[in-house]
């Protein structure tokens, strides 16, 4: 039963952490979804709770050297993210989709090349 516990623990905690990789770029909750995964893996998994306990004090380095930053360097950040965004949508295929629906489907430049 333990071994049972072990594994769905195991399965759950790297989905979790896998959709939080995901969707760090994006608006919304990716760290979070992140450090959720690895608080579930991390409860039954040593390795898990010392790469949380680094992710935390990473995430936190970087929180404090951009708020030190100029506005520039902000900006170039958010632009960046921005840009990663974009790159994502576009090989999904997000960008084409919502072009057919404002009547621009002609604009074939928008098709993704994967799908």
């Amino acid at each position: 039963m333990r071994r049972t516990y072990r594994i769905g623990v195991g399965v759950l905690g790297a989905v979790v952490l896998a959709l939080g990789i995901i969707a760090i770029p994006y608006p919304g909750p990716g760290w979070l979804i992140v450090f959720a995964g690895l608080a579930i893996l991390a409860s039954e998994f040593a390795w898990a709770k010392r790469v949380l306990r680094f992710a935390r004090s990473k995430y936190d380095a970087w929180t404090d050297w951009l708020g030190r930053q100029s506005l520039l360097v902000r900006l170039g950040v958010l632009a960046l993210t921005g840009l990663v965004v974009l790159a994502t949508l576009y090989l999904l295929g997000a960008l084409y989709l919502v072009a057919g629906w404002v009547g621009l489907g002609g604009w074939t430049w928008l098709q993704s090349p994967l799908f």
